[in-house]
């Protein structure tokens, strides 16, 4: 069947039978109200992932995303203690984050560094400074203010406003990426950055611009992860980058750049989402769930590998800088 050859048809159906077969064994996993729990704690994963992809449809990659979150998470958690109002915060982290997003894609764009380089280095130095600014101290629930911590657990229409802001920002990104000249240059700077600089298209520029709106996705879910789970802390969200790469991979992201949808990053999201909130219901030990999501970003992979152009490699940036 034709539909069957789209990625995203395979995945939503490959969601589909996922949701069935859990719901053979724990039929209250697929009851509305679950679902509308499955997706609010997948909605850090969606945004991350909406970034991120249009960092590796330019050929890049940020590994830094997890490090800019809890740092801009921490940021606006020690705000608030300053008694700093959310009308500031919540545009200031923000900003901050496309800040940290623009750091990774000056040093990519103006020094040629290998974007996997760069965000390995901007990881730990994000890392470090959030210990700098606390000392390694905790801001726990009690410190934070009411509003703080209500306004991303607030449910408007039955979800949460940390789900709708997922929702909002899905609508945005799909907008940005078929409507608008930068969503046409992420393709093409990845599909044919030779190509591109012929017709107009900086490379380096849109490399820039793919980071900024990555670190921006994180200065906001920074605030809204630990506004939701009241807690800031150095190592909050560690290792969460791996699964933002795994979500973009799973969704038919293509690596080497320049292919992938939104609704392929959204649904590699849930996947990993479903997964992740299932096992633990069904009873499966963590060593099992980790060795269980790795199997899956491996079969990714694989798949994704027959469907690769050659001769395209993400650890090499592109000979045009324009």
């Amino acid at each position: 069947m034709s539909i069957l050859k789209s990625r995203e048809a395979v995945l939503a159906l490959v969601i589909l039978l996922l949701l069935a077969a859990i719901a053979g064994r724990f039929a209250g996993f697929v009851a509305p109200a679950n679902l509308a729990r499955v997706f609010t704690d997948t909605a850090p994963l969606i945004l991350l992932a909406l970034g991120q992809m249009a960092v590796i449809l330019t050929k890049c990659i940020d590994l830094s995303v997890a490090a800019n979150l809890a740092l801009c998470g921490m940021v606006a958690a020690l705000m608030d203690g300053m008694g700093v109002p959310m009308a500031v915060i919540l545009p200031a982290v923000i900003v901050m984050g496309a800040g940290l997003g623009a750091i990774n894609g000056a040093l990519v764009w103006g020094l040629g560094i290998p974007s996997i380089v760069v965000t390995l280095g901007t990881m730990t130095i994000y890392r470090g400074t959030i210990f700098l600014l606390t000392e390694g101290a905790w801001i726990n629930a009690h410190q934070m203010s009411a509003l703080f911590k209500a306004l991303p657990r607030h449910v408007i229409l039955g979800l949460p406003v940390m789900a709708w802001i997922a929702v909002a920002a899905i609508a945005a990104i799909t907008v940005l990426m078929t409507r608008t000249a930068l969503g046409r240059a992420f393709y093409a700077v990845g599909g044919n950055p030779h190509a591109a600089v012929y017709t107009g298209i900086s490379v380096g520029r849109t490399q820039f611009a793919a980071f900024v709106l990555s670190g921006a996705l994180a200065g906001l879910t920074g605030y809204l992860w630990v506004a939701r789970y009241a807690v800031a802390y150095v190592d909050i969200a560690g290792g969460f980058e791996l699964d933002v790469v795994a979500a973009c991979v799973i969704g038919g992201i293509a690596i080497a750049g320049g292919a992938g949808t939104v609704a392929g990053a959204v649904m590699g999201a849930l996947f990993l989402g479903i997964i992740k909130n299932a096992l633990p219901v069904m009873g499966i030990s963590p060593f099992w769930q980790m060795a269980i999501s790795g199997a899956a970003i491996l079969a990714a992979i694989a798949f994704n590998a027959r469907r690769r152009e050659p001769g395209r490699i993400i650890l090499k940036q592109a000979e045009v800088r324009a």
